[in-house]
């Protein structure tokens, strides 16, 4: 697809949503009805894995599936309507679809519970694949053809690499700028408020995924 029309992914957790009090408050929720105690503040400062790997560090491993399983029972209760859409997140949604492209969800979250949260905020997305992280986002990416991958953590990078596509990374979760850069992220962002003017000049300048040369001309 050219790149007049792109289609980019999008991560979910802390690149479109703040799902931190959500989350927080899910596993509070974990803590009160398993009576083993979870430092949310802890694990929402780490968001991007997948669950089971946040779960593992408080329950032994052969609880790990059960733990999950109920975290994921109590999340529609406890934590959508407490996640805000992140600032210019819906903006930047706009933006693509102003440039005739698509936008795509790729998360390592449970893919009910990230539709819930989309359809809470009522962002338009034309695709949303869940449970997928790091390299394996690229299975989704390279299925729908994205020439943008846009995430706020080191393993989103590396996904948007394994799919051969741009990786343009926000410092709006647990990886700061710095991370980010260094991971191999061809434009860092402070936030998603710049992405729409760097998707512009993006178009504009008619880059393909690969010329990252013209991406960095923000």
């Amino acid at each position: 697809m050219a790149a007049h029309s792109p289609t980019v992914g999008f991560d979910l957790d802390m690149t479109l949503i703040d799902s931190r009090p959500g989350i927080k408050a899910a596993y509070q929720e974990l803590t009160a009805r398993t009576g083993t105690f979870v430092d949310a503040d802890l694990a929402v400062s780490r968001l991007g894995p997948p669950l089971e790997e946040e779960i593992r560090r408080w329950f032994p491993e052969e609880r790990v599936a059960e733990m999950s399983g109920l975290y994921r029972e109590l999340y529609p209760q406890y934590a959508v309507a407490a996640s805000p859409a992140l600032p210019g997140a819906r903006e930047a949604l706009d933006a693509v679809h102003a440039a005739g492209g698509r936008a795509i969800v790729v998360t390592a979250k449970y893919e009910p519970s990230a539709k819930l949260h989309l359809e809470h905020l009522g962002l338009d997305v034309d695709a949303l694949v869940g449970s997928l992280w790091a390299e394996a986002k690229a299975e989704a990416l390279r299925e729908h053809h994205a020439q943008v991958y846009v995430g706020d953590h080191t393993g989103d990078v590396a996904g948007a690499h394994t799919a051969g596509a741009l990786s343009v990374a926000v410092a709006t979760g647990p990886c700061d700028a710095t991370q980010l850069r260094t991971a191999g992220a061809e434009v860092v962002l402070a936030d998603l408020t710049e992405f729409p003017s760097w998707l512009e000049r993006y178009v504009a300048e008619g880059a393909d995924g690969g010329d990252a040369a013209a991406a960095r001309r923000r």
